[in-house]
């Protein structure tokens, strides 16, 4: 199992009493007992949406899910209040992506959940997610090194610092592509570990838990067929994107990204970026510059217009814009707006 128990914090006297009560076998079940939430489900704090879609999913009505960022929110900027990091201390279980949000690396470090899961490993790294004693080790080696062995490569370019700066080939975030689930194969894989650790919580409803994430699973395998079919045949394979989000999905389904921005989606791209990109856009015969729904497109659509060529929303799922659709939704959408740009039969 991935769940980790990690270091406590210093406490306040009154909760370090609290603490002791219960080591000494005190009878108050709100000390130990889990299950804080509406009804006695399970309270999870997923640190933004894909992963909060999944924990939802996955554990259905026996969790309360809350995100910590906010609905519209971008994830990149995410800052958190004392109560936010409070609430990490306090959730039955945390769901976090390492090294996508510094702030939120930041606020886990310092509440140290009990039960806390790091998506990387099954996401990013594409393994299983580590062991509680694993974990540890983990946490302390990625503050060191980048952990994305088979993080998809960027573009190759002649000079690394630009691309680093631009997302041409370098990564911000410790040097690889976060944006795991926009290839939904691995977002299953997350949904697998996600049961793992809600059932190291709550082991009465572990078969709940599996059967949920069986299903998910199922559904994603299914949007991933329909991508695979769906971008088989094209005129074109190269995309031009608001920043380096889609590496992922790119190799996932053999396209080639070009990234006006690097995985900082505030990134400022040189001149010389703009000029190297228009170069591709002239000579791949791109139809559409990509912008976001999170993202200010004034970029973009600059660079669209130089070009006489379109613009459309190609949405990297950070976060939900309407709340009324979800992950498949969006991705779907997401899909035939891919098929369009790129004249698929």
């Amino acid at each position: 199992m991935a769940l980790s128990r990690a270091l406590v914090v210093p406490l306040s006297l009154t909760a370090a009493l609290a603490l002791s009560s219960c080591a000494s076998g005190s009878a108050d079940p709100s000390a130990t007992t889990a299950g804080g939430g509406p009804d006695g489900a399970l309270t999870v704090q997923a640190s933004f949406y894909p992963l909060e879609y999944v924990t939802e999913r996955v554990g259905g009505d026996l969790v309360e899910v809350e995100s910590l960022t906010p609905a519209g929110g971008e994830p990149h900027d995410l800052e958190l209040s004392p109560s936010a990091v409070d609430s990490l201390r306090t959730a039955d279980a945390v769901v976090y992506l390492s090294g996508f949000q510094p702030a939120v690396d930041d606020a886990v470090a310092q509440a140290a959940p009990e039960h806390v899961l790091d998506a990387a490993h099954a996401g990013v790294e594409g393994e299983e997610a580590h062991s509680a004693e694993e974990h540890a080790a983990a946490e302390e080696s990625h503050a060191e090194e980048a952990h994305g062995e088979d993080a998809p490569a960027g573009e190759s370019h002649a000079e690394e610092e630009q691309a680093a700066a631009t997302g041409a080939d370098g990564h911000d975030h410790g040097g690889e592509d976060p944006h795991f689930w926009l290839d939904p194969e691995r977002l299953a894989a997350v949904a697998t570990e996600v049961a793992h650790e809600l059932a190291e919580v709550d082991p009465d409803n572990a078969a709940a838990y599996e059967a949920n994430a069986e299903e998910l699973s199922q559904e994603l395998a299914a949007l991933d067929e329909e991508f695979a079919e769906g971008l088989a045949t094209c005129e074109r394979d190269t995309i031009v994107v608001s920043h380096e989000a889609y590496g992922y999905l790119a190799e996932k389904y053999d396209l080639e990204q070009v990234a006006v921005a690097g995985i900082d989606p505030d990134t400022e791209p040189s001149p010389a970026r703009l000029a190297e990109i228009g170069e591709v856009v002239e000579a791949q015969g791109v139809t559409t510059v990509f912008s976001e729904s999170l993202v200010n497109p004034k970029v973009a659509e600059t660079l669209a217009a130089e070009h006489g060529i379109e613009t459309a929303v190609l949405d990297p799922v950070e976060g939900l814009v309407d709340e009324s659709a979800d992950y498949q939704q969006v991705m779907r959408e997401n899909l035939e707006t891919l098929r369009t740009a790129l004249d698929c039969a």
